[in-house]
């Protein structure tokens, strides 16, 4: 028996986590998310958080649903997911996410894998015009890449054991520890700075790991200007893949916009699989 069902804030969130590792166990590529993405989505306070979101539950759970998130002052993101094998028609699931967007803005976009036909014909029926993309790739935790050695100016540290603010305070907000620790995937030693020695933030990077889809993403992983090209990315990168192989991630997922990201990554071994298309709806 089906039924819709809305909710927001940390209700929504938990919704959003479960429908889309029931997603990634029905399919080990489909779609464009992890149900890590929606929870490092929560990092900071967004309009979008008090917005109901629409689900629909079967007796095992979340089967589909329309998430909506502020990614950026103005924008809006819609995100209509369906399981696949639940005979859910796209069409519907679509028409609905496009309603409940533009409810609350004229401009959003929805991704859509340019692997999904489905979407991507409705996406293009809707009258949506494509937008920028990114790339996905996948590491088995099997093939781990070789650790790499940081200077000796440098030093790696994680949340499990540091203190003070957090690294990504400045440009994810004053909260985003808070908000990371209300997250059930969010792990502390998984959570990776680089200082220099006199305690400056030259790189931050994240893992997460998903034991019920025994997934991994990387997601964020930045380092500072003033700080490029000294080894530091894919030091942390190789870490972080190290530690989610030993939590027991069995493959890792990585999306990226720029052809410097993507050489990095697969400098350590990721593989492109899919790419992904943003379709907007622009304001009238």
């Amino acid at each position: 028996m089906l039924r819709e069902y809305t909710a927001s804030g940390l209700e929504a969130l938990q919704l959003a986590t479960a429908l889309l590792q029931r997603a990634r166990l029905a399919d080990p590529l489909v779609g464009v998310w992890e149900a890590a993405d929606v929870q490092w989505a929560w990092r900071r306070p967004r309009p979008s958080d008090d917005v109901e979101k629409l689900f629909w539950l079967d007796d095992a759970g979340p089967a589909a649903g329309v998430l909506l998130t502020t990614p950026n002052d103005g924008s809006w993101q819609c995100d209509p997911v369906i399981v696949p094998g639940t005979g859910l028609d796209p069409a519907t699931i679509w028409q609905r996410a496009l309603e409940y967007a533009a409810k609350h803005s004229s401009n959003f976009a929805i991704p859509v894998s340019d692997d999904d036909a489905v979407l991507r014909q409705l996406a293009q029926q809707s009258g949506l015009t494509a937008g920028e993309s990114d790339s996905t790739a996948w590491l088995a935790a099997t093939q781990l890449p070789q650790q790499r050695q940081l200077r000796d100016n440098f030093v790696l540290t994680d949340r499990a054991t540091a203190s003070g603010p957090h690294p990504m305070q400045s440009r994810a907000g004053d909260q985003v520890a808070e908000r990371l620790a209300q997250c059930s995937l969010y792990d502390p030693a998984l959570d990776l700075a680089v200082e220099t020695h006199s305690g400056e933030i030259a790189g931050v990077s994240l893992y997460w790991f998903d034991p019920v889809t025994k997934v991994g993403l990387v997601e964020p992983m930045r380092v500072e200007d003033n700080f490029q090209r000294k080894g530091l990315a894919r030091a942390m990168l190789c870490e972080g893949i190290r530690r989610l192989a030993a939590k027991g991630a069995e493959r890792i997922k990585v999306s990226y916009q720029t052809e410097i990201a993507g050489a990095l990554y697969q400098a350590v071994g990721f593989q492109p699989q899919s790419t992904t298309t943003w379709y907007q709806a622009s304001a009238k």
